[in-house]
C-alpha cells in the first residue's frame, strides 16, 4: 500500500503540464449546496506507459445512466483525451457513505481483463471541476509469494473521495480505495461487483487562485590555438558554400522553429499554459507552426538568392520539406502502431483531415508568399572582402579539427548547460509530473542560445585561424549538434530514469523524440550559423581587405 500511496502522489502532478480546461457548468466555478459539479472520466493507461492510454469504458465499468461523451478540441484530441461522464455523482457539499453507483455482472473475459490491467498497474484519470484525480485500479498481492503465479489480484470496488472546498467554491480532491472493498480477480470466474463511492467534504482556507500550487512541483537535482593565419584567407572566406538550396532551406526551416519556440514562451509567460488548460500547448503548436510558414519562406529564398542561387521553387519546396516531411512518416508510423494497439493517442480520421486542412490551406500558402517575398527583395549578400577567382588549398590538421571531434566539443557545453532541466521537461512529457515553471525554463532556453552562440563562434574562429575557409556548414553542424547530445540523453533517460517498456511506448518515446531533436538541430544550427556569419563579417570588415 505504501508504493500504491507513493505512485499516486506521483500521478497527481501529471497532467496539468498539457491540461486544458474542462469547462464545468458554472464558468466561474461557483456552486449552490447540491448542484451538480462536472466529474468527467478521461482513460485509463499502465503507469509506465504514458503514451498507452485506453477509454474509460474500454474496460467494463459501468453507469447507472446514459455515458456522455465531451466534444474535444483540437489539442485535446491531440494530447489522447477522450472525456465522458463518470459513473459517480459528486453534488456540491453533498456528503455520501457507501453508496452504489452500478452493479456489473463481469464475465470470465472481463475478469481476465481486469487482470491483466491490474497486474500492469493501470490507473484510471478523471477531471472533477477542472481538478485531475487519478487512482490505481486495483492491486497485486505478493507476500510471502516467490512464484508470480502464486499471487492474488484484486480489483478496488470502493473509491472514498475527499473534497475540500473554500465557501462556494472546489479548492482540492483526493480519491483513495478502501481495502477492505476488493474483488479477487485470481480465477477466471464470473463475479459480481458492486462499484461503491464515498463523498466526505472537508473546509479550507486556500484561496481559489492558489488551488492549483500543489500541483507544481518543486525538487532538485544536483547532477589555446593559433590566433594567426585567418587574415590570410580573406580571398577565400566568403565564398559560397556547396549545397547552397539545402544550406538555405535549413537556414529557413531553422529560422521558422526559433520563431515557433519564442511565440511559445510567450504564450506560457503570460499564462495561456495554466495547468488545466489541457491541449492548449498542442494547439499552439500547431496554428503558430502554419502561421510562421512565411518565415521559413521569405528566411531561405531570400538567403538561396544571395548566394546567386536560380531554382528557388525546388529550394522552396526543399525548405517545405525538410522539417514535415520527417515528421509526416514518423507521425504516420506511429499513428499505425497506436491504432494497432487501440490507444487513444492514435488520432481519428477527422482531426488528421482538420490537419491536414490547416497544411494545405495555410501552411502551404504562406510558404510561398513568403518565398515570393523573399525572392523580390532583391537583398545582396553583404560580404566585406572580395572572393578570389580560384580557392585556396586547405593544409591538412590533426583529427581533432575535423567536422566530428568539432561537432562533439560544440554539443557538449550547451546540452551541459541544460541537462538539469530536461530531466523535469522529459518526467513531464514523458512521465508523471507536471512542468509549470515556464520562467526558468525560459532563462535556460536564453543561455542555451548564448552558449550556441559563443561556442559556435569561438570554433569558427579556430578553425579560420588554421586556414580552413569552409566555415559555413561547419558552424551550422556545430551549432546543431546539441540536438544529437539531448537524442543521446534520450538512450539514458530511457534506460536508467523510466520504466517504460512496450513495443509501442518505445516507438513513440524515440520517435517523436527524434522529430524533437531534429527541430533542434535545425534551430540551433541556424542560430550557430548567424552568430558564426555576423563574427565573420565584423572580424573581415576591422581589416579593411584589399
Amino acid at each position: 500500500m505504501e508504493r500504491i500511496r507513493a505512485c499516486l502522489v506521483a500521478l497527481a502532478v501529471v497532467s496539468l503540464c498539457g491540461v486544458a480546461q474542462v469547462r464545468s457548468t458554472a464558468s466561474d466555478h461557483r456552486y449552490k449546496a447540491g448542484g451538480e459539479v462536472p466529474l468527467y472520466a478521461n482513460k485509463v493507461g499502465p503507469l509506465h506507459n504514458p503514451s498507452e492510454t485506453y477509454r474509460y469504458f474500454d474496460f467494463p465499468f459501468c453507469s447507472s445512466a446514459p455515458v456522455k461523451e465531451k466534444k474535444e478540441a483540437l489539442g485535446e484530441v491531440l494530447n489522447g483525451d477522450r472525456l465522458v461522464s463518470a459513473p459517480y455523482k459528486l453534488e456540491f457539499l453533498s456528503e455520501k457513505e457507501a453508496e452504489i453507483a452500478c452493479t456489473r455482472k463481469l464475465t470470465k473475459e472481463e475478469v481476465a481483463k481486469f487482470r491483466t490491467a491490474v497486474s500492469k498497474d493501470y490507473f484510471f484519470q478523471m477531471y472533477y471541476d477542472d481538478l485531475p484525480i487519478w487512482g490505481f485500479l486495483g492491486k497485486v498481492d505478493k507476500e510471502g509469494k516467490a512464484d508470480p503465479s502464486e499471487c492474488k489480484y484484486y480489483l478496488f470496488k470502493h473509491l472514498i473521495f475527499e473534497i475540500f472546498h473554500n465557501k462556494d467554491r472546489v479548492i482540492e480532491i483526493t480519491v483513495r480505495s478502501d481495502p477492505n472493498a476488493l474483488v479477487d480477480l485470481t480465477e477466471d470466474e464470473p463475479v459480481n461487483v458492486d462499484f461503491m463511492y464515498t463523498v466526505k467534504w472537508k473546509e479550507t482556507d486556500t484561496p481559489f487562485e492558489k488551488r492549483m500550487d500543489k500541483y507544481a512541483h518543486d525538487e532538485e537535482s544536483a547532477d589555446d590555438d593559433e590566433e594567426t593565419g585567418w587574415k590570410y584567407i580573406h580571398g577565400d572566406v566568403f565564398r559560397y558554400p556547396k549545397y547552397k538550396s539545402l544550406f538555405a532551406a535549413a537556414l529557413g526551416s531553422g529560422t521558422q522553429l526559433f520563431t515557433l519556440t519564442i511565440f511559445i514562451f510567450i504564450l506560457a509567460l503570460v499564462g495561456v499554459f495554466y495547468p488545466y488548460n489541457r491541449g492548449a500547448l498542442f494547439t499552439a503548436l500547431v496554428v503558430i507552426y502554419a502561421l510562421t510558414s512565411g518565415i521559413a519562406g521569405y528566411t531561405a529564398a531570400s538567403f538561396y538568392c544571395q548566394l546567386e542561387g536560380t531554382n528557388w521553387v525546388r529550394n522552396l519546396l526543399l525548405t517545405g520539406s525538410l522539417f514535415c516531411g520527417p515528421l509526416f512518416v514518423t507521425f504516420c508510423f506511429l499513428n499505425t502502431v497506436a491504432i494497432a494497439y487501440k490507444a487513444t493517442v492514435a488520432l481519428p480520421f477527422g482531426t488528421i483531415v482538420v490537419i491536414f486542412l490547416i497544411w494545405a490551406l495555410v501552411t502551404s500558402p504562406l510558404l510561398v508568399l513568403g518565398g515570393i517575398a523573399g525572392k523580390n527583395s532583391k537583398a545582396e549578400f553583404q560580404a566585406p572582402c572580395r572572393t578570389t577567382k580560384y580557392p585556396r588549398e586547405i593544409p591538412p590538421f590533426p583529427w581533432y579539427r575535423k567536422t566530428v571531434p568539432q561537432m562533439a566539443m560544440a554539443g557538449f557545453l550547451p546540452f551541459s548547460a541544460i541537462y538539469i532541466e530536461l530531466y523535469y521537461i522529459f518526467a513531464s512529457v514523458w512521465g508523471h509530473r507536471i512542468y509549470t515553471i515556464y520562467s526558468i525554463l525560459f532563462i535556460v532556453f536564453i543561455i542555451l542560445l548564448i552558449v550556441t552562440a559563443f561556442i559556435t563562434v569561438a570554433l569558427t574562429y579556430f578553425q579560420l585561424a588554421a586556414e580552413d575557409h569552409e566555415w559555413w556548414w561547419r558552424s551550422f553542424l556545430c551549432g546543431g549538434s546539441t540536438g544529437l547530445f539531448i537524442y543521446a540523453y534520450c538512450l539514458y533517460y530511457y534506460n536508467a530514469r523510466s520504466d517504460m517498456s512496450g513495443f509501442m511506448q518505445t516507438s513513440f518515446f524515440f520517435g517523436y523524440m527524434a522529430c524533437i531533436c531534429y527541430g533542434f538541430f535545425l534551430m540551433l544550427g541556424a542560430i550557430g550559423f548567424r552568430a558564426s556569419l555576423f563574427f565573420v563579417r565584423h572580424i573581415y570588415r576591422s581589416i579593411k581587405c584589399e
